[in-house]
């Protein structure tokens, strides 16, 4: 079965986007026909668009972050200058210098040329673009404000993508000072300790410290098993690679990172900060808060939370009060559910959400800061461990030579 984006009409009026497996699309389009749905569009979803250039196929798929902010910047000011929808797409399309975003607005326009919304015109382009994105749009529709919900999506992105810079920014240099231990440890055991080894065999050393030995034995082991050593590394981070992009090895991988004792924290924080912020932008934008919570678990990347966040929805459709559906989830910490829950009994639960995601986004700055500062000096302190005893272990036996040598030679005749 596929499964299918679609953009329906509730009885009670409102709009949705749901995904719903399917094993056809004319199936699926009779089926939620008789369950009383309107249906405004269904694409199969990682689907992409396909235009000729040149006699030749080229391919529609994920769109560069900095050229889709730089595209929203430019339509919301043209917006906000009075120029009609189809005119600005049509002048930021000749301008966008991304092929594959210039393509998808080609469609775009299409679309809205033959009478479609815009919110309808970017579902139909697959996952080419973020679910909270056609939702933002789609609010901004209702509201008749457009261009200020382009600008808060712009600022919302913004902030997510200066998180995960800062992420990986962090993690660059512990990073590479493993992979400088790896390559050290290689070195090593492959070519500088079988040197020292034919010394020693040449000059008939017998007796070797215990730690000489032991270093002596690692790098034989090494040595003469790396024919079939390198590729069972290559051969396991391919198949754990392959496995995670299966929904069960990615489930299973993930509930592995959050056991972690520092790493498991920092993913669940920045997920509460990435959850709120996005429940905060729905809602600004006018879109209902079960429909905003639905939008918002998508935007989870973690798995196991994205699992645990399912009940939360459920709770709200029954009628029990945000705070508690949420912390029934069991994922959400108590102090950001205390901040939500004041936010939502005085009314502000917008505001309070924005100020959750705020103060989140400070502890995990000072997280990984924290992180930073303790993890560099424990790899240097365990490479220059790792050094020190391999240049222990080599040299130790020519100082027992040398010894012995001057103990022999002061001995009488």
């Amino acid at each position: 079965m596929a499964e299918y984006i679609c953009r329906l009409g509730t009885p009670t009026g409102e709009v949705v986007t749901r995904t719903v497996e399917a094993t056809a699309e004319r199936d699926l389009r009779s089926k939620l026909e008789r369950d009383g749905f309107r249906v405004f569009s269904i694409s199969a979803t990682g689907s992409v668009n396909i235009r000729r250039t040149f006699g030749r196929e080229q391919r529609v798929s994920k769109i560069k972050t900095e050229d889709f902010l730089l595209f929203n910047q430019q339509l919301s000011a043209l917006l906000r200058a009075g120029l009609p929808i189809l005119q600005a797409i049509g002048i930021l399309r000749k301008r966008v210098q991304n092929e594959k975003l210039r393509l998808t607005l080609e469609d775009v326009e299409q679309k809205v040329r033959a009478g479609q919304a815009l919110s309808q015109a970017f579902a139909a382009q697959g996952d080419a673009f973020p679910r909270i994105y056609i939702a933002s749009i789609l609010a901004g529709e209702r509201a008749g404000s457009l261009d200020e919900v382009l600008l808060r999506y712009v600022s919302y992105q913004k902030t997510i993508t200066e998180a995960r810079r800062k992420i990986k920014k962090s993690l660059a240099y512990p990073m590479v000072l493993v992979g400088a231990s790896l390559l050290l440890v290689m070195v090593l055991s492959t070519y500088v300790i079988p040197q020292f080894m034919k010394l020693y065999q040449g000059v008939g050393a017998q007796e070797l410290p215990s730690i000489t030995i032991a270093v002596i034995t690692t790098s034989e082991f090494i040595s003469k098993n790396l024919i079939w050593l390198i590729p069972a590394i290559i051969g396991g981070l391919i198949f754990i690679f392959v496995w995670r992009r299966t929904p069960t090895g990615r489930l299973t991988i993930d509930r592995w990172i959050l056991r972690t004792p520092v790493a498991g924290e920092t993913i669940r924080q920045l997920t509460i900060a990435q959850f709120t912020r996005s429940l905060a932008t729905l809602l600004a934008g006018g879109i209902t808060l079960p429909e905003s919570v639905e939008i918002a678990s998508e935007s989870i990347t973690n798995r196991a939370l994205r699992e645990a966040s399912s009940g939360v929805l459920v709770g709200i459709r029954e009628g029990r009060p945000f705070t508690d559906s949420l912390e029934a989830s069991g994922w959400v910490s108590e102090l950001a559910i205390d901040m939500i829950g004041v936010g939502e009994r005085s009314g502000a639960l917008r505001e309070m959400l924005d100020e959750v995601a705020n103060f989140y986004d400070s502890e995990i700055d000072v997280r990984l800061n924290t992180i930073t500062t303790f993890i560099e000096p424990v790899i240097l302190i365990f490479m220059g461990s790792l050094v020190m005893t391999i240049l222990l272990a080599m040299y130790l036996p020519l100082f027992y030579m040398i010894g012995n040598m001057g103990q022999n030679q002061g001995v009488p005749r």
